[in-house]
């Protein structure tokens, strides 16, 4: 693989369950995701999640659950953004700032890492930290890549390029692997 140091991956809708959030104990991963971190790891890549998570802030689940859920999937480390829409966080995708977090407390370069996921807020926070950008169809994926298609999204929304647009999750791992990433 290329001169990657880390991979972000989003959870709900990429890694496993729906365009819907399914809390800790009752999520599951799409086939063959473990077999695709474990990839990533063998080639000395970082892999992270990063997730709005406003379930916590509504007292539905907490960072713990969710931290050890991921952890368990073989995850490096788990960036969480625990705010509600509302609160105007620094964290909560769009916004770079779990990147930017992870950069610094890992010495990233982010330029050399790469988001997966399956919203445009991944990909908009992806491309506003200078990371690569793969849209995944599952989850929410597809729907977004049609409306970015047919021009529905406006602004800085719209002027996004991906990098690649992956079935799957194990698609766009795979894409890394064979461009050499």
């Amino acid at each position: 693989m290329l001169n990657i140091q880390a991979v972000f991956i989003d959870r709900d809708g990429t890694l496993g369950g729906t365009d819907k959030v399914i809390y800790p104990g009752d999520f599951e991963l799409f086939p063959g995701v473990q077999k695709s971190i474990k990839l990533l790891k063998e080639n000395n890549i970082l892999v992270y999640s990063f997730t709005n998570q406003p379930g916590i802030a509504n007292g539905e689940a907490t960072v713990d659950q969710f931290e050890s859920e991921l952890k368990s999937f073989g995850f490096d480390q788990v960036y969480i953004c625990p705010h509600r829409h509302d609160e105007g966080c620094a964290c909560r995708k769009p916004s770079p700032g779990m990147l930017k977090r992870a950069a610094v407390e890992n010495k990233l370069d982010l330029n050399r890492c790469v988001v997966i996921g399956d919203r445009w807020t991944d990909m908009l926070a992806a491309d506003e930290g200078g990371c690569l950008k793969i849209l995944v169809k599952t989850g929410s994926g597809q729907d977004a890549h049609d409306k970015y298609i047919n021009k529905q999204y406006f602004g800085r929304w719209g002027e996004i390029q991906l990098d690649f647009y992956a079935e799957d999750l194990n698609e766009a791992i795979n894409w890394l692997s064979e461009e050499g990433v």
